[in-house]
């Protein structure tokens, strides 16, 4: 058998201009625990409430969950204890996340849902 080996060089990022501008993704920059730790209690009842059937219910508050966590770290900003990249970026996701469930839901599920579905 044959077999090619090839090396690529990949530089060393140095401690210039390149690393001011790059994203942090350490723990220190990250958001607080405890804040983390009562999302996933709200996650954990969330699916218990849809296991249980109420998946109206559930979906709402999964929204409501997503669209709160994108509100408070766009008005806490640096301060927020939601945190996973830019404030931007956080936000964004939160908010078109719960944005999204809620319209995707609803068009399959709400009171129209007859009326596109046919």
């Amino acid at each position: 058998m044959l077999f090619t080996c090839y090396s690529v060089h990949v530089p060393q990022a140095t401690q210039g201009s390149n690393m001011r501008n790059h994203p942090f993704v350490s723990e220190a920059h990250e958001g607080k625990p405890w804040f983390e730790w009562i999302v996933l209690g709200i996650v954990v009842v969330i699916t218990v409430i849809a296991a249980s059937g109420y998946t109206m219910a559930a979906t709402v508050l999964l929204a409501v969950t997503a669209i709160g966590t994108g509100l408070i770290r766009l008005v806490l900003r640096k301060k927020s204890p939601w945190k996973v990249r830019s404030v931007a970026f956080d936000s964004f996701i939160g908010i078109a996340l719960g944005i999204g469930l809620l319209i995707t839901y609803f068009s399959f599920f709400g009171p129209l849902a007859d009326t596109f579905l046919h």
